[in-house]
């Protein structure tokens, strides 16, 4: 998973330059909020299964934003997917269950296939 969430930041430092001083919307940017979401999950979902990761996923989250240096309208809905998705599952599950370790497979393959698709379409 790290290795593909390194191969789309570098995707998306490639792919954003121009995009970066004019703000305007990317055509990832879907994906990338869905990534962020997915990131806000893990970093709940990983902290009460006692996996021990610290703040990984939330570093990552801050290693998608530094990469892709999103500003103004872009940059909050990166973060609003971060906090949806932790905060979805915090009013959820307070201690770690069979389905929230199968949301985390689910969660770790889907940020996998974005990392994939992405690094396919956007990657020269």
């Amino acid at each position: 998973m790290l290795k593909h969430l390194l191969i789309i930041l570098t995707v998306v430092t490639i792919g954003t330059g121009s995009a970066r001083a004019q703000d305007v919307a990317a055509p990832f940017d879907n994906d990338l909020q869905r990534m962020s979401e997915i990131l806000g999950a893990l970093h709940y979902l990983r902290g009460i299964c006692g996996n021990n990761e610290g703040n990984k996923w939330r570093n990552e989250m801050q290693a998608l934003v530094d990469a892709e240096t999103p500003s103004g309208e872009r940059r909050t809905r990166m973060i609003a997917g971060f906090n949806r998705g932790y905060n979805g599952f915090q009013q959820t599950y307070r201690t770690c269950t069979p389905a929230a370790s199968i949301a985390i497979r689910r969660y770790i393959d889907e940020g996998s296939r974005i990392s994939r698709d992405l690094t396919a379409r956007y990657a020269n």
